[in-house]
């Protein structure tokens, strides 16, 4: 046998383990199904109920109409800040906006509320308002598949 392939051949059986514990430790992708919906579709799973909004506090209610449990209900929440004078604005536009992650899951047919506080909190600025909204931007269904 070739001195070469004595030296080289346990970097190939490391390579080959590594590759093996990689494949075998990972969860395949197809169990974790990504698409994305529309707002018909979403509205279908979750919506928002009771949505307030006081001093850049948003509170309000995920609902889970599906029958899955739904987990990592992800929100994203927008200040867009609307000038007073939308003809002569300002310089800087202190408008933000965030995703903020549901910490608790939600049963089917379930809800939980909510409370945002931004951090830091919105700037003091005159010259306009600024104007709340918020949307679920993602979540995950736990569907359960027969064994």
């Amino acid at each position: 046998m070739p001195s070469f392939y004595r030296t080289r051949q346990p970097c190939w059986r490391a390579f080959l383990m590594l590759v093996v514990f990689l494949c075998a430790s990972t969860t395949p992708q197809f169990l974790y199904s990504q698409t994305v919906k529309t707002k018909a579709e979403v509205d279908s799973v979750a919506v928002i109920e009771k949505l307030t909004v006081r001093d850049s506090v948003v509170s309000g209610e995920v609902v889970n109409r599906s029958a899955h449990l739904l987990r990592e209900v992800q929100l994203f929440i927008r200040y867009t800040w609307l000038w007073d004078d939308e003809m002569k604005p300002g310089k800087i536009d202190p408008g933000t906006s965030t995703f903020h992650t549901l910490a608790k899951e939600i049963a089917p047919g379930g809800r939980l509320p909510f409370t945002f506080t931004p951090s830091p909190p919105l700037p003091k600025v005159a010259g306009g308002r600024f104007e709340t909204s918020v949307a679920i931007s993602g979540f995950a269904q736990v569907i359960e598949t027969a064994k």
